[in-house]
């Protein structure tokens, strides 16, 4: 039995300025021990309709001026921070990471939303030269930007609160209105957030419009096309499988589509760098939620020549690594979100072994560990056709692919469908702005792994692992349009 599970946590949905239910719920379990710790509802279809049109409605009606905005989304910060130590625990009770990561991801959740706040402000058009082209010397043009109407933000369960944030704060800090639709093992954190957004709209001196913001619940296949299908709905932002979101690529017609999809993430450690340090990176960013993020290190390259030295540093840091409940706080691995997830790595792991892989340490899932737990895992002899380097792996493997030169790094790097983010550890300038120039993702990270994400970056990969990106100025950007004021000669009555 976990510690600390949250008191069980009834919630509802809110549809137009009201907390709602629905005909059905679903319970929301403790992935740690399987307790329930809470309930949501299941939203119908008409539910889904209600809040996109509320939304629209609120949309049509707010005049929310720029810094009205930005006191929006400041005052939800606060309201977050307030609620700071309640939604960590929320977080670890309905995800399963570990306490100190759940605190760290609403840290993170504040400092989205005041960066949102900020940008909020910073809409800026540009002055377009007219006289650069022959024949318009007294003409004069700008540029401005407009908010789209409803954004539909659609979040995943790795990071329940700041994936939300990232779609929401820049959504409104544009001047959108929003529809969130949490993960379903996953939602009472985000209906937290929009607990405080709620909270948040009438503390602020402003005529904020019943609708503004929206979360409905229940099942993607229930809410997803109704999305999909709504005229009102202008953009959709998605984080979550690669499936899904080509599903969403195809049908979404003529709207703005965000999609931040899978990744295979390549960490190159070459032999001019620290190994020790770098294999500790490696091993946290491969580790980091129990291995369940888009970004983690999934495929870990190195020079054959070294390979035992770095094989030996990642194991130290592997076993450095507390296995346990989550609300320890010295946990650093904890249990997977469900028997789904958990079952995949399974399944991954012991066909990469059966391949011919060694295992260095761990192995262990399962059993005395808890039911969705897996321990940090080091693969040696790891080819790149073998499912752990081959698929992307949501679970705390750290296999080992060994290369004769830095060319082949290179090849290796690339050689996935996936494009997200790649990290290399080296002291040599010219090796490092080869790997900038030549691996095929949307970030290349030098001397850090590929897990590296700041909140105001430009975050969004390539190939399959999506379209568009975040980061709170472009996300901005992603959720306005931009139109052209020009100025002409007038005529005399």
């Amino acid at each position: 039995m976990s510690q600390e599970v949250a008191t069980r946590l009834d919630k509802q949905m809110l549809i137009g300025g009201e907390w709602v239910d629905a005909d059905d719920r679903t319970d929301v379990a403790h992935p740690y021990d399987g307790e329930v710790v809470g309930s949501v509802p299941l939203a119908s279809e008409q539910q889904v309709v209600d809040a996109i049109d509320a939304a629209e409605a609120a949309f049509e009606a707010a005049s929310l001026s720029a810094y009205q905005r930005y006191e929006l989304l400041s005052e939800t910060a606060r309201q977050v921070e307030t609620r700071a130590d309640d939604i960590a625990r929320i977080l670890t009770s309905e995800q399963g990471k570990p306490l100190s990561e759940a605190r760290g991801e609403v840290d993170r959740a504040v400092q989205t939303l005041d960066l949102s706040a900020e940008q909020a402000k910073r809409m800026f058009g540009e002055y377009v030269p007219m006289d650069a082209q022959k024949g318009f010397a007294r003409d004069h043009c700008f540029t401005q930007r407009e908010p789209l109407g409803v954004v539909a933000a659609i979040t995943p369960f790795n990071f329940p609160l700041n994936l939300m944030v990232h779609k929401v704060g820049p959504a409104l800090a544009a001047g959108n209105a929003v529809v969130g639709k949490p993960a379903t093992n996953t939602p009472l954190t985000s209906i937290a957030l929009f607990e405080c957004l709620d909270d948040a709209a009438d503390e602020i001196d402003a005529d904020v419009p019943d609708g503004l913001v929206n979360v409905v619940t229940g099942s993607g296949s229930a809410t997803g096309d109704v999305i999909l299908e709504h005229d009102a709905v202008e953009a959709i932002s998605f984080t979550g499988s690669t499936a899904v979101g080509k599903y969403i690529a195809n049908n979404s017609g003529m709207k703005e589509v965000t999609l931040e999809l899978g990744g295979n993430d390549p960490t190159i450690i070459w032999d001019d760098t620290d190994i020790e340090e770098a294999a500790a990176q490696v091993v946290g960013g491969a580790c980091s939620n129990a291995g369940q993020v888009c970004n983690s290190v999934e495929r870990v390259l190195v020079p054959d020549h070294i390979e035992g030295e770095v094989v030996d540093a990642l194991v130290d840091a592997a076993e450095s690594l507390t296995v346990g409940d989550p609300f320890d706080d010295g946990t650093d691995v904890a249990s997977m979100v469900d028997d789904s997830q958990f079952e995949d790595v399974v399944d991954i792991f012991e066909a990469t072994v059966d391949a011919g892989a060694t295992v260095e340490c761990g192995g262990n899932y399962g059993g005395d560990l808890g039911p969705r737990t897996f321990e940090p895992t080091v693969l040696s002899g790891v080819d790149p056709e073998m499912p752990a380097a081959a698929e992307e792996t949501f679970g705390p493997l750290v296999p080992v692919i060994t290369v004769s030169d830095f060319e082949a790094a290179i090849d290796e790097a690339n050689n996935t469908n996936y494009g997200l983010e790649a990290g290399l550890f080296t002291q040599d300038i010219d090796r490092a702005k080869r790997a900038a120039d030549e691996i095929d993702a949307g970030g290349v990270n030098i001397n850090t792994v590929s897990g590296f994400r700041a909140d105001h970056m430009p975050y969004g990969g390539f190939k399959d692992s999506g379209v568009g990106k975040e980061g709170i100025k472009y996300a901005v950007e992603h959720f306005s349009r931009e139109k052209l004021v020009g100025f002409h000669q007038g005529f005399n009555a």
